[in-house]
């Protein structure tokens, strides 16, 4: 019980980490997210609410209770990850540039199912 909920919360807030880096970054400087958009032929448009989206993930998987939200906040978080694979997939950046974009899938999944794990272990 107690690896799971420290495992839970290891994975979790590297997630949590990843995505508002990822947020926060794209929002202070819109030039440089702009610019990596156009490589992978995005429109700079979904830079605003795609950051949003993600710091308002990671406030619902923070925030404790709320489990239908929790759901939807998780699934949010890795279709962001997977459209970004695609994307830069598609784009035809070489996959030392891509590879790397499956750990943080790997790590949305392993908190999800961790959470999954430690909810089940507080309700026996």
């Amino acid at each position: 019980m107690k690896k799971i909920r420290i495992f839970y919360w290891i994975t979790t807030i590297l997630l949590s980490l990843l995505m508002v880096f990822s947020s926060v970054s794209s929002l202070m400087s819109p030039a440089q997210a702009e610019a990596f958009f156009t490589t992978i032929h995005m429109p700079a448009y979904l830079i605003p609410f795609l950051s949003v989206a993600k710091l308002l993930g990671v406030i619902a998987i923070l925030v404790p209770g709320f489990k239908r939200l929790k759901e939807w906040a998780y699934a949010g978080l890795i279709f962001d990850l997977i459209g970004a694979l695609y994307c830069n997939y598609g784009a035809g950046k070489p996959a030392a540039e891509w590879a790397p974009i499956f750990l943080f899938i790997a790590l949305g999944f392993a908190s999800y199912f961790l959470y999954h794990r430690k909810s089940a272990s507080l309700n026996t």
